[in-house]
């Protein structure tokens, strides 16, 4: 039978991983570059990384932390916005690089020191993990996409 404590551990190992991998997609890349629109239309990296961060403050306010960003403000990175139609709203990727690590340390402080979730919330952490595998690799193939090596071997 599972565990709470197991429950939290292996949210910590995909939060640790995640941060990772997504640390090293974006490793390198300049806000010009973050700023390419693959095929004219494809999403740029700033706008996907920008969205893990806008995605990231709700797994931090379902574990009672507080978002690391106004997400009004920030809003043009909400899933189901069109990238292109914000490409001038899009923030420095340095500044979001600030953000992400802020959201980084934020989850993991949290996770280091809860000792249960919510049941009700579990599923949503689930999806929450889920969410970000997924747009870290596409930040990998963009990274590819804009000539630079790829990192994860």
């Amino acid at each position: 039978m599972e565990t709470k404590s197991e429950t939290i551990e292996f949210a910590k190992i995909q939060v640790f991983s995640n941060g990772k991998v997504i640390s090293l997609n974006i490793e390198g890349i300049t806000h010009e570059e973050s700023m390419i629109f693959p095929n004219g239309e494809a999403n740029c990296m700033n706008w996907i990384f920008g969205h893990l961060i806008y995605i990231r403050n709700a797994f931090l306010n379902i574990l009672g932390e507080e978002s690391v960003w106004d997400m009004g403000e920030f809003s043009f990175y909400n899933r189901g916005e069109i990238a292109l139609e914000h490409k001038d709203e899009l923030i420095n990727f340095e500044e979001l690089k600030t953000y992400f690590n802020q959201s980084q340390d934020k989850l993991e402080a949290k996770l280091n020191n809860i000792d249960y979730f919510k049941p009700e919330s579990i599923n949503d952490i689930s999806i929450l993990c889920l969410h970000e595998i997924y747009h870290s690799g596409q930040l990998g193939y963009l990274r590819r996409i804009l000539g630079k090596p790829g990192v994860i071997k």
